[in-house]
């Protein structure tokens, strides 16, 4: 057994793992502690509660005790689902719908936006924030310290090596603004359990926590520790072993971090929040899997944007059943702050949905953009969803089919509907190049577009967008600038510090 395991291993054979319901004691219930788990690029696929072949039994255990959040939707790529969760705004009115923010990019979410935990800050909460940032650095403003994170133990882009902790030959590592070159060699997973036990240990419990921890796993490049490879010999195609294997190797690190809270007596009283920030990316390097749900990362179809989610707490009134409304990654942040004792701002796109999550009720939200991205290129495209339907308008992005988990070593198959095949081929477009209709309710997979059954509908949902897209703000998309960006200048660190 690895140290990491035996570690782990010995906090749950000291503490247990607790299981029954457990309420806070006193004359006053305080402030809940609020632990807000992300998992990088986990698809509908890549969980125990949805494919038994992906082991995840601890995810798979709280998400059975919670409430498993079936229609909980996120952006197709990670920076504008991450803008969402810190503002309660959609990317389009940031100006952050377009791709992600780029190393080199002097730019980041625009700073007249109130992030969250700067919210959280004056309702008493210490704020900690451990992993992967991703809504830019070039100036202080623009880092976790700066947004209201007190303490911040993690890496500003993407893309990093799971063991040197580098991007583009430097390193991407630090404490609050402090580069960390000493964790060469050891698996980022464990850094993040390490360092959020740490936190948990050296918090002050007068006041209540909150903990964003947006692990690395299971973005690419995908890497894992031998033995967590070993876990999975049925699994045939090398990539998707791996990518199982970084899988489980979180689910480890979710039951340390669970354990640290249940020593130090602050699980009793934790809502506990877990969610992916986009969908899986489908394809044979990164083998992510969203299977039935069609597309991948990146696109706009359910397997990029409908998202794994789950909520556990003893604060929930109602637990052990899957929650069929629909909510958005912008409604997190009013959500938490009608936990708290805040209020929203009312211009934001975020709703409150607490009484769905903690008592079932029916969802207030009606509606939600997916996107509107004007910039022509290949994601360029709209989407929203209205009730029970949902239009897509452009470019819904590719794969545009079904990708099934592979059977076979690198092969790697997209199942298409026929007659878009046949389409493309005669009129030589891409088949997404067109408006879609779905009734998602009945078709959760997009198999039948209603379009050219329904024109009424397709025209009030397009003129619904049109109306919306008066809000939209131009996407945030400069220039790179690698001289100024160059982490030669800042100590070989990716720093702030250059626009």
């Amino acid at each position: 057994m690895s140290a990491w395991s035996t570690w782990w291993l010995l906090l749950v054979l000291l503490t247990g793992w607790v299981t029954s319901d457990l309420y806070v004691h006193g004359s006053e219930v305080q402030k809940p502690h609020i632990v807000f788990v992300v998992a990088d690029d986990l698809g509908w696929n890549d969980i125990s509660y949805n494919n038994p072949d992906v082991i995840t039994p601890t995810l798979d255990k709280l998400a059975r005790e919670g409430v498993i959040l079936n229609q909980s939707y996120v952006q197709p790529v990670c920076t504008p689902t991450r803008a969402s969760f810190m503002t309660g705004y959609f990317p389009y009115r940031l100006g952050m719908q377009h791709k992600v923010l780029n190393r080199d990019a002097p730019a980041g979410v625009p700073l007249n936006f109130t992030f969250l935990p700067q919210k959280l800050k004056e309702h008493g909460y210490s704020t900690y924030m451990i992993g992967k940032w991703h809504l830019g650095f070039c100036k202080y403003g623009f880092t976790p310290d700066g947004r209201g994170f007190e303490h911040f133990y993690g890496f500003y882009n993407a893309d990093e090596g799971y063991y040197n902790h580098t991007v583009g030959g430097y390193l991407d590592l630090r404490e609050d603004l402090h580069p960390d070159f000493h964790r060469n060699g050891t698996y980022s997973t464990y850094i993040f359990a390490q360092k959020a036990e740490e936190y948990i240990a050296n918090h002050n419990q007068s006041q209540p926590m909150y903990l964003y921890l947006p692990f690395q796993s299971v973005h690419g490049p995908i890497m894992v520790p031998q033995h967590y490879l070993d876990m999975y010999p049925n699994i045939h195609d090398t990539n998707r072993r791996i990518k199982s294997g970084m899988i489980t190797a979180m689910d480890d690190a979710v039951k340390y971090l669970v354990t640290s809270l249940q020593k130090h007596g602050m699980w009793e009283n934790t809502l506990f929040v877990f969610t992916t920030d986009n969908g899986g990316p489908a394809n044979p390097i990164n083998a992510g899997n969203n299977w039935p749900l069609r597309g991948s990362k990146g696109t706009l179809w359910e397997g990029g944007t409908r998202g794994v989610a789950f909520v556990h707490g003893n604060m929930l009134q109602r637990t052990g059943y899957v929650n069929n409304e629909m909510i958005h990654a912008v409604d997190w942040y009013p959500s938490l702050l009608e936990l708290v004792g805040g209020e929203r701002d009312p211009d934001m796109d975020g709703i409150n949905v607490w009484d769905t999550l903690s008592k079932g009720y029916p969802s207030p939200r009606k509606e939600f953009v997916y996107n509107i991205d004007v910039v022509k290129d290949a994601r360029s495209g709209a989407a929203i969803r209205m009730g029970d339907y949902k239009l897509i308008s452009g470019k819904g992005g590719h794969p545009d089919g079904w990708v099934p988990v592979p059977t076979v070593d690198g092969v790697w198959e997209e199942h298409v509907l026929m007659d878009e095949y046949e389409e493309m081929i005669e009129l030589g477009l891409a088949p997404h190049n067109k408006t879609y209709l779905f009734n998602i309710k009945d078709d959760p997979t997009e198999h039948h577009d209603l379009s050219k059954h329904m024109p009424d509908k397709v025209n009030e949902m397009l003129a619904r967008l049109e109306e919306l897209k008066k809000k939209l703000v131009p996407a945030i998309h400069p220039k790179e600038e690698p001289d100024k960006a160059d982490p030669r200048k800042f100590g070989n660190a990716w720093s702030p510090g250059w626009c």
